[in-house]
């Protein structure tokens, strides 16, 4: 079989930490030939950690070199960049979210049509062995029709003190934008993506301007901070169901918290932990599962379907529509805050 030729654009923590060792992990199906940051210095470094001997200031200086890019850089580039390698013709596989704006996905997406090629957005959590139990469940109707879910990410005092994540221009948003995403992007899944018509959110960012930070991820200029700590929402869909979301970097809570919960007709399934809530035989039945298939750690799985789905092996788990949809739903969250009212979609 011959392998994909890959090109990591944008070399800080998350290339370094899972894509590219997850690539390597893959040598039988991917090879990375090639790598590129605006910081020359860091793509020297990380090149010769991992024996990548090509390495290039700009982007489009790779393009002929490979079939398909991973962009790991900020988000304010994450359209423009994965334009740019779908129109030379190289499937992209993006990191999340997948763009600052829900107009930037819809040109990606066109992008990606017009090419033929594909791309992908690095929702991993769809890839959490919980994750993918849970939808054989909801799509084996053991949980009957979808009507609520409840997302929760929330972390006690973990800004995020590196990189660019408190600056609003190269980012977009703060903690709703980067982290709790994922856990909208998962809910969303489960319910099967229906379609968004009503969204009211409520954003904060108080905590993380106040002196004195106490935090456990580094330091960061509480007076320069100029994105969201905390966030709260309430999701209306097409046919009747409905989320209920809050996420955070940096709130006063005991302790951290990750769940999902999808309450259906007949059952319910709850994540983290992984439990089926059902009655039953004119019984209340809550299973808790002995053993869960799959990955400890979801960045394998993710990889694996990228790349076959380059190479015309499996379909992509992660379809564009249904990540502009987590975008859009972002998006009107932060619209509503700004306005105080709710936003039609």
């Amino acid at each position: 079989m011959e392998k994909l030729k890959m090109g990591i654009i944008g070399v800080g923590g998350i290339a370094q930490n899972r894509h590219i060792p997850t690539f390597l992990k893959m040598s039988d199906k991917v090879e990375i030939v090639a790598i590129s940051d605006v910081n020359e210095a860091t793509a020297e470094m990380v090149g010769e950690k991992f024996g990548i001997s090509k390495v290039y200031a700009h982007y489009a200086d790779m393009f002929e070199e490979v079939d398909a890019v991973t962009i790991c850089t900020p988000n304010k580039f994450h359209a423009e960049i994965a334009i740019a390698a779908l129109e030379a013709g190289l499937h992209v596989f993006c990191e999340k979210p997948m763009a600052m704006r829900p107009d930037e996905c819809e040109a990606m997406i066109a992008a990606s049509e017009a090419a033929g090629k594909k791309l992908a957005i690095a929702y991993h959590y769809r890839f959490m062995k919980e994750s993918i139990a849970a939808k054989r469940l909801v799509l084996e109707d053991e949980i009957g029709r979808p009507m609520v879910a409840r997302a929760k990410g929330m972390r006690r005092r973990k800004v995020p003190g590196w990189g660019v994540f408190t600056n609003k221009e190269l980012q977009g948003g703060g903690s709703l934008i980067d982290y709790g995403c994922h856990l909208l992007d998962l809910s969303l899944w489960l319910l099967g993506n229906p379609k968004p018509v009503e969204v009211m959110g409520t954003t904060y960012n108080e905590l993380s301007k106040m002196p004195g930070q106490v935090n456990q991820w580094g330091n960061f200029d509480h007076e320069t901070f100029e994105v969201d700590d905390h966030v709260t929402a309430y999701i209306k869909f097409e046919g009747g169901a409905s989320m209920m979301f809050e996420t955070s970097w940096s709130a006063n809570v005991k302790s951290d918290e990750e769940s999902v919960s999808i309450s259906g007709l007949s059952g319910g399934v709850d994540l983290f932990p992984f439990h089926l809530n059902q009655m039953k035989h004119g019984l209340l039945l809550n299973t808790e599962a002995d053993w869960v298939p799959g990955e400890d750690d979801p960045s394998l799985p993710q990889a694996l379907n990228f790349v076959n789905s380059c190479l015309g092996i499996e379909e992509l788990i992660v379809k564009p529509e249904q990540a502009m949809q987590t975008s859009q739903i972002i998006d009107a969250i932060y619209r509503s805050s700004e306005t105080g009212k709710s936003v039609s979609l």
